[in-house]
């Protein structure tokens, strides 16, 4: 009864309800499944970012994930004074089952706990107005790292998971496409300035978003 009397839950239990009846009202319809080239060619050097590490993903965890594509990489500035952990997982389609998983489970889930959670705007090349990513402060003992992330399809970032699966059933109904991609990034704090994490975090999403839409399906 707490579950039904909790207004968030019932919104959700709505939205998958809906979700559920949309794509069995479309499964006989071809999905429209966009052509999009391998992540493995995202650029490795962007601004006075360099790729360090190729990071492999465990073969469990990939079955975990179902995301058809996924890049999982750790970036240094030239100063070699800040590292920058970037993953994108991208899905084809959401159709089968597949489909991003929130950090916000998943972090507790590796031992990281959230400290801080908000949302913050960015202000990116080749959009009018700031784009909006979940903003995280999370800790594993003596550990602290920002964390920042958010959703990518069809030109739109969204970060929160209710809006994510609305414009999944439109976009399923409008243009027969459930694509989507999840891209998180992730800046140690150091000697406890969380404040020059943050500030990390969004000059690193500010120099990557330009080859993201470029990656990513419009």
């Amino acid at each position: 009864m707490n579950f039904l009397n909790n207004k968030y839950a019932r919104v959700l239990t709505l939205l998958l309800l809906l979700q559920g009846a949309v794509f069995y009202a479309t499964a006989m319809r071809k999905e429209d499944v966009p052509h999009v080239q391998p992540l493995s060619l995202f650029p490795a050097q962007m601004g006075e970012w360099n790729l360090r590490q190729d990071i492999p993903i465990e073969k469990e965890i990939q079955e975990i994930l179902k995301a058809d594509d996924t890049l999982n990489r750790v970036y240094e500035n030239q100063s070699r004074t800040a590292a920058a952990f970037l993953f994108v997982g991208f899905f084809k389609t959401q159709r089968y089952g597949q489909a991003p998983h929130s950090p916000k489970n998943c972090l507790p889930g590796s031992g990281w706990e959230p400290i801080e959670t908000d949302n913050i705007q960015i202000t990116v090349p080749g959009r009018p107005a700031p784009i909006v990513a979940n903003h995280y402060l999370v800790a594993r003992g003596d550990e602290k790292s920002v964390v920042l992330y958010w959703y990518q399809s069809h030109n739109r970032v969204i970060a929160g998971e209710f809006a994510a699966k609305f414009w999944l059933i439109a976009d399923s109904i409008r243009y027969h496409r459930s694509d989507s991609a999840l891209v998180k990034i992730v800046i140690p704090v150091r000697a406890g300035d969380t404040a020059t994490a943050t500030r990390t975090a969004v000059e690193f999403a500010q120099t990557i978003y330009p080859a993201l839409s470029t990656q990513l399906p419009m």
